[in-house]
């Protein structure tokens, strides 16, 4: 064999060796780069299961009264808990009370209940003596008629004293009801977070205070369309509060609303988060993470 020629056999055979070891090679980057993006993007999905949030109380609400009249006190101050069925504020009621007093009086007089049944019990015995003489043509036929006639509408004046008596228990009970609206009362366990009204004025159809309900507290999220689905009601999250304490809350998502706003690309989430000692300020930016990837 020419001896060029076995020279450039060799160098063909290590050109050949040396493109298949750079194609290796080649391979191993790319399978590298793709473990990275995968680890990198997978990063990226768990970074953005933090989500901007707002901690918001349960339940506002202003209390008024559907009564017109004079603010007589006023029990409770801005930034009081008070529970429900408390009394926040009393509205002047001395005709009220009165009504209240008069009605009770009339419905605990049973005078004439107890004269009526009296009377319906004489005449009844009457009436019986009357049929036993009139058997034994002892008395005359009308007057036997009139004995059983004044049993009658003797019957009728009892029950009339007892209806009465009824209606005086019903105007007792209104009367009652009419006094009741003039204590304003709270419906919600909570704080109060402001008061418009002080003793003396006139309350019309204004309210008095607004009041808040803080436990629980209710966590509002917009979350990125491409989660709808997989957040579901029951799942929960862990809070950060900012400008509070570094620590994590675990609420729990109570509402997720299959309505998507077109013009952020989001839908509304909301969660429940415990705050039975009134700790948490409602009102707080805040951050919530959740387990989706």
């Amino acid at each position: 064999m020419d001896p060029k020629q076995e020279h450039g056999d060799k160098e063909h055979m290590i050109f050949i060796g040396n493109k298949r070891a750079t194609s290796r090679l080649a391979v191993s980057m790319v399978r590298f780069l793709c473990v990275v993006l995968l680890g990198f993007s997978a990063g990226l999905v768990e970074a953005k299961s933090e989500l901007s949030c707002l901690v918001v109380p349960q339940v506002t609400l202003t209390v008024g009264t559907p009564v017109v009249g004079v603010l007589s006190s006023v029990a409770v101050n801005q930034g009081d808990v008070v529970k429900e069925g408390d009394v926040l504020a009393t509205i002047e009621s001395s005709l009220e009370q009165a009504e209240v007093a008069l009605a009770k009086a009339k419905a605990e007089m049973d005078a004439a209940e107890k004269s009526t049944q009296m009377k319906a019990e004489f005449s009844l015995r009457k009436s019986v003596r009357a049929k036993d003489l009139g058997k034994t043509s002892a008395m005359a036929h009308h007057e036997v008629d009139e004995a059983e006639t004044d049993e009658r509408l003797a019957q009728v004046a009892h029950i009339e004293a007892l209806e009465n008596k009824r209606v005086a228990q019903l105007e007792l009970d209104r009367a009652k009801a009419a006094l009741e609206l003039r204590t304003v009362r709270s419906p919600i366990t909570g704080v109060v977070v402001e008061r418009f009204l002080s003793p003396g004025e006139l309350v019309k159809q204004a309210p008095i205070m607004k009041l808040a309900r803080l436990d629980p507290l209710i966590v509002e999220v917009l979350a990125p369309v491409s989660w709808l689905g997989k957040i579901t009601a029951g799942m929960e999250g862990d809070v950060r509060l900012e400008w509070a304490s570094p620590d994590l809350h675990r609420a729990r998502v109570t509402v997720v609303n299959p309505v998507i706003n077109s013009a952020s690309g989001t839908f509304e989430v909301l969660l429940e988060l415990p705050n039975p000692d009134y700790k948490i300020p409602a009102g707080l930016s805040c951050t919530v993470r959740f387990a989706v990837h």
